[in-house]
């Protein structure tokens, strides 16, 4: 039988960035305390805790520490380790257990389960040695892209392969990791949809949020996503019936591709998203307060967008412009979000600025005006 944890309980959180932070705020806002798992001091979710550990996420002392100290605990992204996880977590101290991370950190495994699920992916093929990418490469064709298993965001550990003299030039990463090829899918859409279950097998899924990526980095995005409704709604669906297959508790977000009237999903975060940061503002529940419901086991609210809004990311190079527009009449209703980082270091997210309107055409615009000389 699960475990509802009610305020003023102490929720534990492994992870120090501002997807912790954002869970803090909203599990605030709910009368819940703090704890927070992070290697370095200061970040932007011990700025709001009410107490800080500090070591390394596979640190099995540390990890026990904070589940001990906590109620109930959660993770903030996936790069943790799955097997420290397993050894130190119960379901009670954890529900999300470790196999979320154990699937979502490895891109062979992720793309597998989503498969045995019954849904599409991209065609792929592990590859390990010069030889598998050529054999991936005869099977797959070109354009694909080679992928590490582990790592990498935003771009970031991932190259496109458009002909064999591009082949050269990535044997070197084939002898330093395992890969995955996978075909280049032509989209004509990206979306999201993020979906939460909670302990007790209850389900809730956010209506598609339409994502639109700047040299790899998510850019803007749009809610609700502007898709017809029959394609939403089989969005909604597969968001459901997913996270169900997968028997994954707390909140999943699903990357979509859009290919004519099917969807292809493109790959899984077990936690709150970027793409959902619209939610906040746009939303009668973010995806925040959903996720602190969901490892709490209280029931989830059916989550609608009470008007259209736009979320644009800010990068490091963003800060000062979107400072400056924001004093500017016309975009004093936007809402800001910062995340409270030390530093704003180029093309790392620093926050993020939403806009909401009744009307989409006047969003879609002022959206426009306020980007018209936004920094690359």
């Amino acid at each position: 039988m699960s475990k509802r944890t009610l305020p003023p309980a102490m929720i534990g959180i492994i992870g120090g960035g501002q997807l912790g932070r954002m869970m803090a705020i909203s599990a605030k806002q709910m009368g819940y305390k703090i704890a927070a798992l992070e290697p370095a001091l200061g970040g932007p979710l011990s700025q709001v805790a009410d107490l800080e550990i500090n070591a390394e996420y596979d640190d099995k002392q540390a990890l026990t520490k904070l589940l001990s100290s906590a109620d109930v605990s959660t993770y903030e992204f996936e790069n943790i380790s799955s097997e420290a996880i397993q050894e130190v977590a119960t379901a009670d101290n954890l529900p999300q257990g470790h196999r979320p991370l154990y699937i979502t950190q490895h891109r062979l495994k992720e793309k597998t389960a989503i498969n045995d699920c019954g849904f599409q992916t991209a065609p792929f093929m592990s590859v390990t040695t010069e030889a598998e990418l050529h054999e991936a490469v005869a099977k797959i064709g070109y354009p694909s892209i080679l992928k590490t298993v582990r790592g990498g965001y935003d771009g970031k550990g991932q190259w496109q392969l458009n002909s064999d003299a591009d082949l050269e030039k990535v044997k070197a990463v084939i002898q330093d990791q395992e890969c995955i090829l996978e075909g280049f899918v032509k989209f004509s859409k990206e979306m999201s949809v993020i979906v939460t279950r909670n302990a007790s097998g209850d389900v809730e899924a956010f209506p598609a949020i339409e994502n639109i990526h700047k040299n790899h980095i998510l850019h803007i995005s749009i809610a609700p996503a502007r898709i017809g409704e029959e394609l939403a709604l089989k969005a909604d669906q597969l968001a459901r019936q997913l996270i169900k297959g997968l028997d994954f508790v707390g909140t999943l977000a699903i990357e979509m591709f859009v290919v004519g009237d099917d969807i292809v999903i493109n790959e899984l975060a077990p936690r709150p998203h970027n793409s959902g940061h619209v939610t906040i503002d746009a939303c009668n529940v973010s995806q925040f307060d959903q996720h602190i419901r969901s490892v709490c086991d209280l029931p989830l609210v059916k989550p609608e967008f009470i008007t259209p809004g736009i979320m644009v990311n800010l990068l490091g190079q963003h800060v000062e412009y979107a400072l400056n527009m924001w004093q500017k009449p016309e975009f004093a209703g936007a809402k800001l979000h910062l995340y409270g980082k030390d530093e704003l270091k180029r093309n790392r997210k620093v926050g993020h600025i939403n806009f909401i309107n009744s009307d989409s055409d006047e969003l879609e615009k002022t959206v426009e005006r306020f980007l018209v000389d936004f920094p690359d």
